[in-house]
């Protein structure tokens, strides 16, 4: 199978928003409107999707109300990126439904990250198509204050820009949650970045795959798991998990035999509520999981559940260097 790379964005298009997930959207209307205002901002038009605000149990409405937006997103010829309100838990639950004929043949932009790493590999795995693991509607457009800068700066890049780039550490981060539509109505505190760190040094080029690594390894002996044969896998998790959750993670990686066939590995910041400590830390995780295996590692990249966050293109090529803690991330758009 070939890849697709979807056209680049510019201002004036119109992106469609849709929620595949989680009920956020219908649960914080203010925060979503943020969102879609920062957006118009920003330059761009808005077509928010039919159950965009849907709230059905759990989840953002049923699979076929979820399915029959981002099957009339990608089958609307205005709407040139879809970008989802949030993650969740089910995006999983579409993949059997989805339309993979009509997404290759309406090739375009589509973006979330966290929960939507199921929709974005699968899609990636099903056609071809490069898909996007980076900011979500309500929780980065949707910030007090807008997105960003740097998040900003990285989206820009990736989905408007065609030059091959260098991807540098955010000047600082925070992960502090001020809870949407009640006391959202401030920027949040930031902390200094102690920037990009090594944990095995190499070089190593590849495509990029992954995202939340819980959610890939969801997709593990489905037909919607990418190839992980010399790959750079870029992995994260959220604020809900434990050193003890993590090490179970990471070394299922290594049960599924992922750490003998990927090049290189790029690691997402964790929220600092996962609790990592002096006797309980990601690097002794690593060191056990990944032992005897020597591809590059870099850890503590600015992606993740944390902000600001960069773009990963999902099938983009990226070059990796620990010597210098260089990512280089290719041209990859049309």
């Amino acid at each position: 199978m070939y890849t697709i790379h979807p056209a680049k964005i510019k201002k004036g298009d119109t992106i469609g928003v849709v929620s595949p997930s989680s009920p956020a959207a219908a649960m914080c209307p203010r925060r979503l409107r943020r969102g879609q205002d920062e957006l118009e901002k920003l330059g761009f038009k808005v077509k928010l999707g039919k159950y965009v605000s849907e709230h059905y149990k759990h989840m953002a409405g049923t699979v076929q109300q979820r399915i029959e937006d981002l099957h009339t997103m990608f089958a609307d010829d205005e709407v040139k990126t879809i970008i989802c309100t949030i993650g969740g838990l089910n995006s999983n639950q579409l993949l059997e439904s989805l339309d993979y004929d009509l997404i290759q043949a309406h090739p375009k932009i589509f973006i979330g990250f966290s929960d939507i790493t199921a929709l974005l590999n699968a899609i990636y795995a099903k056609t071809g198509l490069v898909t996007y693991l980076g900011p979500a509607l309500l929780p980065q457009f949707g910030e007090f204050g807008g997105i960003l800068p740097y998040s900003w700066k990285y989206l820009e890049k990736v989905l408007m820009q065609t030059e091959s780039f260098h991807i540098e550490a955010s000047a600082e981060w925070t992960d502090e949650f001020t809870p949407w539509d009640k006391e959202d109505d401030r920027l949040r505190n930031m902390r200094a970045n102690e920037g990009i760190k090594v944990f095995k040094p190499g070089k190593a080029s590849g495509i990029m795959v992954g995202g939340n690594v819980g959610t890939l390894l969801l997709l593990n002996g489905s037909p919607y798991m990418p190839s992980l044969q010399d790959v750079i896998l870029c992995v994260e998790e959220d604020e809900v998990e434990t050193p003890g959750t993590i090490d179970r993670l990471f070394t299922q990686l290594r049960h599924i035999g992922a750490y003998s066939k990927i090049k290189g590995m790029l690691i997402g910041r964790f929220n600092s509520k996962v609790g990592f400590k002096k006797e309980d830390s990601l690097e002794d995780i690593l060191l056990a999981t990944t032992a005897g295996f020597d591809f590059p590692i870099l850890y503590d990249l600015d992606f993740s559940h944390t902000d600001p966050m960069i773009t990963i293109p999902i099938g983009g090529k990226c070059d990796i260097n620990t010597e210098d803690k260089s990512i280089v991330f290719s041209s990859f758009i049309q």
